[in-house]
């Protein structure tokens, strides 16, 4: 029998729901092809992404990007010249080369430091609430740039490594497409001989279709065969092909590192190019209670290969001017170091990093007190930084989404712009 994938968090019905809107969409875009000839050129400059690198478990960014050395809440790192106009953790030497490119806003200031509620603040700009279900920046950024491209065959918001917050109010359509950082999809084997395949589905669709002659079953039937048959057409686009890292040259797939989050780097530059908008890659283990030194010991290597790897290479084909990058935690780590030798949960006073899209680099932006406590300059939320992503996007601050219930939504909670990104 022929498997089909139902992605974390979706139903059948959620996943043909899925499906069948990424299929209109698709159509759509396609029935104004008048429209897209005559602006080709506008098309083709404004087919922006965004590849978020999720950092869950909140990292200490003042042992990351913002060190505070000769101070006691210093810890045991110290700060190495970039290519930019910053300094970052000595443990991130391929980084440091390319933070010309990379702007570290320092001057986070949020108010979640709880794990589910910090993370679904940082990917929605807004706080959880029983009475309405918001949109990640993935299924937002998917919805309003997904136009840009008809010819996507596969989902427009891919969740590497990890699941992702869902689409909320705007709908299945836009939810995360869940895929190991290996590129397994749930149930299906991408490596299946499409005549193999092909004779599976045929196979099925006839048992079905006998099924389907009943008439108290016929609409759960046409349903699961619709499914199917938008299963078939997923796995069998040659636009699948993106998720199969092990295509790279060896020397690629090692310049990113034999490892979870390198793997999943190097996929999102593969379906960066292949058109999809919105790429989420995770790296969990950041909630370092205790013995944090020898973990970022550890830790920030891998990050530092795979992150290099990925703006190295957007850079050099032309890519990085129309891809953003965001690096985030849902909240960082406590200046003071605990008795455990680690730093608990911290949300007053962080940093995050971003860059592409014509966003400045080599920069930072706002600034801690000596000892990591406060932010002394203009503190910005996460609905600030998701503003200032969709504007680098070019998705307009003024658009407005109307909920299920019908009150009119703002994009990224109405937001301010991070005007030194791009002053």
């Amino acid at each position: 029998m022929l498997s089909y994938s139902v992605p974390s968090g979706m139903t059948r019905r959620h996943f043909m729901r899925h499906m069948a809107g990424a299929s209109a969409l698709t159509g759509s875009a396609l029935a104004m092809g008048h429209t897209l000839r005559t602006h080709a050129d506008e098309l083709t400059r404004n087919r922006k992404s965004a590849i978020l690198l999720w950092m869950g478990g909140g990292p200490s960014t003042m042992d990351i990007w913002d060190l505070k050395p000769g101070h006691r809440n210093g810890g045991e790192f110290r700060p190495i010249s970039t290519s930019g106009d910053v300094q970052i953790c000595e443990l991130m030497p391929k980084m440091a080369r390319h933070m010309d490119k990379m702007a570290i806003v320092r001057s986070m200031s949020t108010r979640e430091a709880d794990h589910d509620r910090g993370r679904y603040y940082l990917h929605t700009g807004y706080v959880p609430n029983p009475n309405i279900e918001y949109p990640s920046y993935g299924s937002v950024i998917a919805h309003e740039l997904a136009g840009q491209r008809p010819e996507l065959e596969i989902p427009p918001f891919v969740a590497v490594g990890g699941d992702s917050v869902g689409p909320g109010f705007l709908g299945m359509a836009w939810a995360p497409f869940s895929v190991s950082s290996n590129g397994q999809v749930r149930n299906l084997d991408l490596n299946m001989d499409v005549n193999r395949l092909t004779a599976r589905k045929m196979a099925l669709m006839q048992l079905e279709n006998q099924y389907l002659q009943n008439e108290n079953r016929g609409i759960a039937v046409k349903e699961h065969l619709d499914v199917i048959d938008k299963t078939f057409k997923l796995m069998t686009s040659p636009q699948m092909s993106a998720f199969k890292i092990a295509d790279e040259p060896t020397a690629v797939r090692e310049k990113y590192g034999d490892n979870g989050f390198g793997n999943g780097c190097l996929m999102a530059r593969r379906l960066v190019e292949t058109g999809v908008p919105f790429v989420e890659v995770s790296l969990g283990g950041w909630d370092n209670h205790q013995g944090i030194f020898p973990t970022l010991r550890d830790k920030l290597p891998e990050m530092d290969q795979a992150m290099g790897a990925l703006v190295e290479d957007l850079d050099e084909r032309g890519l990085l001017q129309d891809t953003v990058i965001i690096w985030m935690g849902e909240f960082s780590r406590t200046p003071n170091i605990n008795g455990g030798a680690g730093r608990d949960h911290w949300a007053r006073s962080w940093s995050t990093v971003v860059g592409g899209g014509g966003i400045n680099g080599g920069i930072a932006v706002g600034k801690t007190s000596a000892d990591g406590t406060t932010v002394e300059t203009e503190p910005y939320s996460s609905e600030d930084l998701m503003a200032s992503v969709c504007h680098a996007l070019g998705i307009s601050l003024e658009t407005t989404f109307t909920s299920r219930d019908g009150r009119p939504m703002k994009i990224a909670n109405s937001g301010r712009l991070i005007k030194d990104l791009f002053a």
